[in-house]
């Protein structure tokens, strides 16, 4: 620890405060965001607290930090940064964040956890001048700001891959602009959408399906046909269900009790490992399973590219499998029959989780199963349209997954090097240099 340390205690350094209570019923739609436990829950138009703010989790959720960078409402279920006595704010945030562990051990409530502000105010610590405070956060902000513009990336990238699927396979643009190049006759209930196709067709952009190759083009028919399962449908595809087009893959759970079944080099996927919907790919699990306990249970391993649902309690949560690994039976692994390929079945069950949470039952946990897959019913295209499409995205699933192993690099060497900053044991330039090897 440098001379710039000096032993003191948080409430000299910060004081926390609780925060306001408010109902859903009080809250009116506004731009402030009321930030509870769990982060910014909801919106109102009136802010009690202006930015910047550091809000930690006081009932519910401890261990919770947030750093709000615009004015805002602190709920009752939080503790707020009332006074920064002159320290660096974003600071305070990364000190109570490498607090978290400390935190969720201060439990003072019965039912519910909670935390009491007067019991964190005394607790020693150690804290680095404002130079260093700044010079501390600000590195650590680079990493974190690094980590946000990476998943805003791919949040964009996502939504243009979503985006040309719903045009394809749902919306069916290519079969209506061939049907009005070749004076086909347009259902009623297209004819709106077909009148927008056609206006757009006259200001012609790279997005308009009009540029679309046209070996790719031409895989689409011109016409539609009506089916009593999905109403109209392109020429010559079926309407099927579900379960026609995809193969359902169970899995499993090793026996907890055995020790050789667990800690090896499998990931095994359960529904809290599943990734925010724009990061799509699954890269590391919380728990491994070894050789041994794939061999000795239900569970299998499945391919790299595998779609995974989740199937009971928390239904809908979907992702890639971004490497070999396994998955408990709470979850279902899904494949293409017939070569149908992956990104196209990835984004076919995402866009049915609405109807497969729906059709789900049971009395305690809500659960699909196969049967739920046979009720669902879905336009069957040519497999090399199938193909077609997962080529035109796959340079950016494969830009998501890059960024995804960057965060995943960031957030490891920012956890590695936040408590060693903090308590003087590594300076800056040591912390560059090992950034820079890193990347």
């Amino acid at each position: 620890m440098g001379s710039d340390f000096f032993e003191t205690t948080i409430g000299h350094q910060v004081t926390l405060q609780r925060g306001y209570d408010i109902t859903k019923k009080d809250q009116k739609h506004g731009d402030f965001p009321v930030v509870s436990s769990g982060g910014i829950s909801s919106f109102h138009n009136e802010a009690k607290v202006s930015a910047p703010g550091v809000v930690l989790g006081r009932k519910g959720s401890l261990g919770t930090v947030f750093y709000i960078d615009s004015d805002f409402w602190p709920h009752d279920t939080t503790l707020w940064v009332k006074d920064f006595k002159k320290n660096y704010p974003r600071f305070v945030y990364y000190f109570f964040r490498n607090m978290a562990p400390e935190l969720k051990k201060m439990d003072v409530g019965a039912a519910n956890p909670a935390l009491n502000r007067n019991h964190v105010h005394p607790l020693p610590v150690i804290w680095p001048s404002a130079g260093s405070q700044r010079k501390i956060a600000d590195f650590l902000g680079t990493l974190d700001d690094k980590i946000e513009l990476n998943r805003q990336m791919n949040t964009t990238l996502e939504a243009m891959a979503q985006a040309l699927f719903k045009s394809w396979f749902v919306d069916f643009d290519p079969v209506i602009d061939n049907a009005l190049a070749a004076g086909n006759e347009i259902p009623e209930e297209l004819v709106a959408r077909a009148e927008r196709r056609a206006k757009a067709a006259q200001q012609p952009s790279p997005e308009h399906p009009h540029t679309l190759p046209a070996a790719i083009r031409q895989q689409f028919p011109d016409r539609f046909v009506f089916t009593e399962a999905m109403g109209w449908v392109p020429e010559g595809w079926e309407a099927v269900s579900l379960e026609n087009i995809v193969e359902l893959i169970g899995g499993g759970t090793p026996k907890t009790s055995i020790e050789e079944y667990w800690g090896g080099d499998i990931p095994w996927f359960s529904v809290v490992d599943a990734p925010a919907k724009s990061d799509v790919f699954v890269l590391r699990t919380e728990k491994n399973i070894t050789k041994l306990g794939l061999e000795n249970s239900s569970t299998k391993l499945l391919p790299e590219g595998t779609t995974i649902i989740s199937a009971r309690g928390t239904v809908g949560k979907c992702a890639l499998v971004g490497q070999a690994m396994a998955m408990n039976q709470s979850c279902y692994g899904v494949r293409g029959k017939s070569g149908i390929a992956d990104y196209f079945v990835y984004y076919t069950i995402l866009l049915r989780v609405s109807d497969l949470q729906q059709r789900g039952h049971g009395s305690v946990f809500n659960t699909i199963t196969r049967d739920t897959f046979k009720s669902i019913p879905t336009p069957r295209c040519p497999v090399s349209l199938t193909i077609a499409f997962h080529n035109q995205v796959v340079e950016s699933f494969s830009r998501i997954r890059a960024n995804n192993q960057q965060i995943d690099c960031l957030a490891q060497l920012r956890d590695t090097l936040l408590p060693k900053l903090l308590s003087g044991q590594l300076r800056i330039p040591e912390a560059e240099k090992m950034l820079a090897e890193a990347l």
